[in-house]
């Protein structure tokens, strides 16, 4: 059950990523975010003390959110590609759900600071420790040690921020990238295997 100050600091999250959505978190001002919250200032310094604790707590909302959706798409049944399958699936699907949040945990935590990118670094290495229990859990496989975890999410995080960029993209939902990212993730993955 939420109270009102769960609500209200959903609603001020909420208008954070419609605000750097729009303007880029550089450019967001804390009057930008509560006209999009509807909220006032004051209620946005009851929850947080600037706009970058206001993005860090964004960006773990929507990691954590991300984390509960892979954590269970990796619990399917099936072999190791179905499973990578609806990994990937599962998580483009879940980016596609979040609008502009989407774009706040791709692109504009990385413009925001040391704590940001010790965020966004953990949060990494928490999807790659996912890749690597899946390996773990099929004994045909080859070892995926942590740091070829870590390129393998990393080269779907670069996929996706080309997919994200504002200047450039078609409109195109992330699920369209469905297929690019399964090979990819299979090819790492499946390495020297022949199923």
């Amino acid at each position: 059950m939420t109270t009102a100050a769960d609500d209200a600091r959903i609603r001020v999250m909420q208008g954070f990523t419609a605000a750097v959505a729009e303007r880029g978190y550089a450019a967001t001002t804390i009057a930008d975010i509560v006209a999009a919250a509807r909220v006032s200032k004051r209620t946005f310094y009851e929850h947080f003390p600037d706009k970058e604790a206001c993005l860090l707590a964004t960006y773990q909302a929507s990691a954590d959110r991300l984390a509960r959706i892979l954590r269970e798409a990796g619990r399917q049944t099936g072999g190791w590609r179905e499973r990578v399958h609806a990994l990937v699936t599962a998580y483009l699907a879940a980016l596609d759900a979040a609008g502009p949040a989407s774009r706040t945990v791709l692109v504009e935590v990385q413009a925001a600071g040391p704590r940001a990118f010790r965020m966004r670094s953990e949060t990494q290495h928490r999807f790659a420790a996912l890749f690597v229990e899946l390996v773990e859990s099929d004994p045909a496989l080859p070892a995926l040690t942590p740091a070829l975890a870590i390129a393998l999410v990393g080269g779907i995080n670069e996929l996706l921020l080309h997919a994200a960029d504002p200047y450039t993209r078609d409109g195109a939902p992330f699920a369209s990238l469905a297929e690019t990212v399964t090979d990819f993730a299979g090819a790492v993955i499946g390495r020297g295997t022949s199923t």
